[in-house]
């Protein structure tokens, strides 16, 4: 009923609009060829906008033979147009075809402080799902907070429609800056430290590709090219082999405190961090990275394949070494966590291995039937092309559920530890899984399980 009463009147203000009956506004919008007068009136402009109300309360507008003079040059005179038509009627109709046009609306919105307007097409742009341009607006004004949330965190939770791509070399810093001081971004820190030199070699195309062949000219460009970046880089979370590999060629660009923070960290076991900021929280784990994550998630969905977008959620809930390594402490802390994945160092090996459960671990001797379960073997982890996955063959042997046990896949213990008198032996025998070359027996330096949560 309410909307009933509403068109009429919103119908008639529109009418008055479009037939411009007894004006005493003009505004010259837009300039040169591209200039147009926009009648309209004052006493609407006044009540629907704080900007216009003092705008025609004072020398803003110039006033002759009774009619406000108003110049806008800045603003085109189709995107002045469809403002004042909301003014009047309450009406805006965002072209989703013509996204430069919302940019420059969103803009002038913001000029002439209508800020629900710029609120709700702020809203529109996001569900566009553009956060590269939608960033490179954004921080052209201070007050487009909700589009700069958006924009950031729709990179760190999705890097690669950036990072990686020749998307970022042409990225402003101020944008590169916010990206890498977050602590959401999940991006191992090696490709955030690779990603950074290739945008600085594109800031500076000049200087030479290899740093070995550097002037002192050059050396001194690209240091106050990364200076502000440099501190924004989590050293403690690129190995050494990496830091050796992609890191040490450039390493005249490092301060010599940090290198001296740098090289203890790598010799003094007890080291756990360089400098202040922490580990990005990609996922609480001294075993897997967003590589793994990216991998498991594919997975699931049974793409085979590593997911750019990751859909999950992996809460750490259990960890042998800090919860207790025993059948109770793992299904205290598992039973109720409905879907996770396993992940388990063998002792003395970079290998990992473990399996993904999409029920729960419920149940006293119960053997569960599901075709969504897989076990996994990597022969080393820090390859994640090493990663090897066996799907279930025998659905209704999938997974055992009991108490005295802690996490049992397949009929035949296909991957399983033993109960908690073996001395933290685990098991592989494969019957309702292929055979992954997992060994028969073996002990574990540590083991997770991950609540695995769809976003």
């Amino acid at each position: 009923m309410q909307q009933e009463l509403f068109l009429p009147v919103s119908n008639n203000f529109e009418k008055l609009f479009l037939s411009k009956k007894d004006y005493d506004v003009i505004i010259k919008a837009g300039e040169d060829n591209d200039q147009r007068e926009i009648y309209a009136h004052s006493n609407i402009l006044r009540c629907q906008s704080d900007y216009f109300d003092t705008a025609f309360s004072s020398n803003w507008a110039e006033k002759k033979d009774g009619k406000y003079f108003f110049k806008k040059p800045n603003i085109l005179p189709h995107i002045f147009e469809i403002i004042i038509r909301y003014l009047y009627c309450g009406q805006l109709d965002l072209n989703v075809k013509n996204g430069p046009d919302t940019l420059k609306l969103l803009v002038a919105t913001e000029e002439l402080g209508l800020n629900i307007l710029s609120e709700y097409i702020q809203e529109f742009l996001i569900k566009q799902n553009d956060p590269i341009g939608i960033l490179e607006v954004a921080f052209q004004h201070e007050n487009f907070t909700t589009l700069r949330g958006y924009g950031l965190e729709a990179i760190c939770q999705d890097p690669y429609i950036l990072f990686g791509t020749d998307k970022i070399l042409s990225l402003p810093a101020q944008i590169l800056e916010s990206l890498l001081k977050r602590d959401d971004l999940v991006l191992d820190e090696i490709e955030v430290w690779n990603n950074l030199i290739r945008w600085a070699h594109a800031q500076q195309p000049t200087v030479n590709k290899d740093p070995s062949e550097w002037t002192k000219d050059e050396l001194t460009l690209m240091e106050r090219t990364l200076l502000r970046f440099i501190p924004l880089i989590r050293f403690h979370d690129i190995t050494s082999e990496e830091y050796y590999d992609k890191v040490v060629p450039y390493e005249d660009l490092l301060p010599k405190k940090l290198k001296n923070e740098i090289l203890k960290f790598y010799l003094v076991s007890q080291e756990k961090q360089i400098g202040s900021l922490p580990s990005r929280n990609v996922i609480d784990s001294a075993l897997i990275n967003s590589k793994h994550l990216a991998l498991f998630a594919g997975w699931i969905d049974k793409k085979d394949k590593s997911l750019k977008m990751i859909p999950y959620e992996f809460n750490l809930i259990f960890r042998a070494s800090r919860d207790g390594n025993t059948a109770a402490a793992f299904h205290n802390k598992c039973n109720n966590k409905r879907a996770t994945i396993i992940v388990i160092k063998i002792k003395g090996t970079n290998q990992i291995v473990g399996g993904y459960n999409p029920l729960d671990w419920e149940g006293g001797g119960i053997i569960k039937d599901t075709q969504d379960s897989f076990i996994f073997n990597f022969t080393d982890f820090r390859d994640i092309n090493t990663g090897k996955i066996g799907r279930v063959t025998s659905a209704s042997y999938a997974l055992i559920c009991n108490h005295q046990w802690g996490p049992i896949f397949g009929n035949g213990h296909d991957l399983s530890m033993y109960p908690d008198n073996q001395n933290n032996k685990w098991y592989s025998n494969p019957m309702t899984y292929p055979n992954l070359n997992i060994p028969r027996n073996f002990e574990i330096d540590d083991y997770e399980a991950y609540q695995v949560v769809k976003k």
